[in-house]
């Protein structure tokens, strides 16, 4: 390809909307344009790169077993209704109505289509294992769309779907997911890290995630320095050791003492003059609606809520802080002066470091008073003890007993153990050996595309510019010809280099363009080539070119053994197939 057939619009500064270094380099590097907020044109670079990670990702799936189909975009809202998830996924539903004013959703996945497909074409267990797969533009309704292809309204995905006779097949469908994604992650030259996940409205009861340390990540994951445990921040638990290791002797235990706590409202006032409770001998008292129904949530006064944990507990993603409202319509006091002491209404759900506690302070529901000497046995009624507090950096590893770190990442793909909540939903049954109807058991596996492309960017990058790896970038070679007339030495050379790097199938743009040295330098390096050669009048004099491998060191060689040399570079850092 030369450079002057294609459309390649670099930017010499950063578009005012980037807000993230890969989003400026997807930008100035003319990978892709804005049209709106959350909707990107992929320019023809950005579209190389984009099917090279789609084929990467097709040739592991079809490895591991996969069967690729493609599902309609447009969906009838009915099937999201058959498997429970039409209300509970709401926030993320782009709908449209046609002509008679029917709506449909424009798909942000496809459990539903999918499974409704395998309900009506798989009936025995002989026609199991199966695992579909698609590569697809998905529609979501983000909230507030931004980080460029990180969390757009409109992307593409790979997402796929195993049926399985049993849980114990499922697993081994499950174990090849996880491995296929491994393989997918390292060809595309991404340090991923698969962390253990929350299943969220997905459902199901075993989850990974595969996640890229980056400092703009929306997510944090929970690790220790060996690499035997890994989380998202969501599914993580530590082995701090609790407070209360041994049951309280309720019998000593001094009464109640109600005190007054004008203008406190707060865990921090509280610690301060002149009450000086500390915040890990506080009981936070939380009020969430689950389903629209009022619950409540103590914690110790130094933790914070995880959310995730509340879903899994109490069964429902439908969750959210009480209003003020709520909250007086639940325990007759407003926030900041909140407790459970014989509360008898809302089930009460205690964090597991407040077992056995006593000589605890929690809030009298009455303005401005809070009461101090509480014993959890003995003062309140727990209707279930669970892990519901976030991880803290430094805690003991669950495994080893090493300090935790957190540090944020990008998720680019994520594999679910789904079991049978939308076989059986939406009919996807089969009989098995003894004629007995059952429930396929599913797996739900997606990854990212354009999210992993810029997740590419955002780990490999220096100040010049993008450092793509040989897998997917959008030229391997880049030859830079220092003059462009065709009779010239350069160009000869440059043309006789380029022919020879196509005739060995390698991937190659003669930069042909009436640009300065500089200029053409500078857009190599922004655009990220694996390697440029650099063809001029002065190094030919010296029967020279010069090779430059992005992020290394420049190299001047023979005309007549440059090829050789870029042909076995490239052989040493591509990345293996399998």
């Amino acid at each position: 390809m030369r450079w002057t057939q294609t459309f390649i619009p670099t930017l010499k500064e950063t578009p005012a909307e980037a807000e993230i270094l890969s989003h400026r380099l997807l930008l100035r590097a003319g990978l892709i344009r804005k049209l709106t907020g959350g909707l990107y044109t992929f320019l023809p670079l950005g579209l190389k790169v984009m099917q090279k990670i789609a084929n990467i990702v097709r040739e592991e799936m079809n490895r591991a077993g996969g069967i690729e189909v493609l599902m309609p975009a447009l969906q009838p809202p009915e099937i999201w209704q058959q498997s429970g998830r039409y209300e509970t996924a709401q926030d993320v539903f782009f709908k449209a109505q046609d002509r008679s004013k029917r709506e449909w959703i424009l798909g942000p996945t496809h459990e539903e289509v999918i499974t409704t497909l395998v309900a009506s074409e798989i009936n025995s267990y002989r026609q199991l294992p199966r695992n579909f797969y698609q590569i697809q533009t998905k529609f979501r309704d983000e909230i507030r769309p931004r980080f460029g292809l990180m969390r757009a309204r409109e992307f593409v995905m790979k997402d796929a779907y195993s049926f399985d006779a049993s849980d114990e097949l499922a697993q081994l469908s499950y174990e090849k997911m996880y491995q296929a994604y491994v393989n997918i992650f390292r060809r595309c030259g991404l340090k991923a890290l698969p962390v253990e996940a929350d299943t969220g409205v997905m459902g199901g009861k075993h989850s990974h995630e595969f996640m890229v340390p980056a400092e703009v990540g929306e997510d944090d994951i929970v690790y220790n320095e060996s690499g035997t445990y890994a989380a998202n921040i969501e599914k993580a638990s530590s082995a701090l050791a609790a407070p209360f290791p041994e049951p309280a002797d309720v019998a000593s235990q001094p009464a109640l003492e109600k005190f007054e706590t004008p203008g406190v409202k707060t865990i921090e006032a509280l610690e301060k003059d002149p009450y000086q409770v500390p915040a890990n001998r506080q009981i936070k008292t939380l009020v969430y609606m689950v389903d629209e129904k009022a619950i409540l949530i103590l914690l110790l006064g130094s933790d914070q809520l995880n959310e995730a944990k509340l879903a899994g507990v109490v069964g429902s993603t439908n969750l959210r802080p009480a209003t003020p409202k709520e909250v007086f319509e639940t325990l007759g006091a407003y926030p900041g002066s909140l407790g459970a002491i014989n509360v008898s209404g809302p089930a009460i759900y205690a964090d597991t470091m407040l077992r056995n506690g006593y000589g605890l302070t929690t809030g009298a529901n009455e303005k401005g008073v809070h009461v101090r000497n509480v014993c959890m046995e003995r003062d309140i009624t727990v209707t279930a003890w669970n892990d519901l507090r976030m991880v803290k950096e430094g805690e003991p590893c669950p495994e080893t007993g090493e300090a935790l770190k957190i540090r944020a990442a990008i998720e680019v793909g994520h594999v679910f153990k789904l079991g049978t909540k939308y076989s059986e939903n939406l009919g996807a049954t089969f009989l098995d050996t003894h004629g007995k109807q059952q429930p396929a058991v599913m797996g739900c596996y997606g990854i990212g595309v354009t999210r992993t492309l810029q997740a590419i960017i955002e780990q490999d990058h220096d100040d010049s510019g993008i450092i793509w790896p040989v897998s997917v970038a959008p030229f391997t070679v880049c030859i830079t010809a220092l003059d462009i007339d065709p009779e010239s030495p350069a160009m000869k050379t440059a043309e006789s280099i380029y022919q020879s790097l196509i005739d060995k199938g390698i991937e190659v743009i003669l930069d042909d363009r009436d640009e300065r040295p500089g200029v053409k330098f500078k857009d190599s390096e922004l655009i990220g080539f694996p390697i440029r050669i650099g063809v001029g009048a002065r190094s030919l004099k010296e029967n020279v070119v010069e090779v430059k491998p992005r992020g290394g060191d420049l190299q001047k060689v023979s005309p007549d053994t440059v090829v050789d040399l870029v042909t076995t570079w490239i052989a040493d850092n591509e990345s293996p197939s399998a």
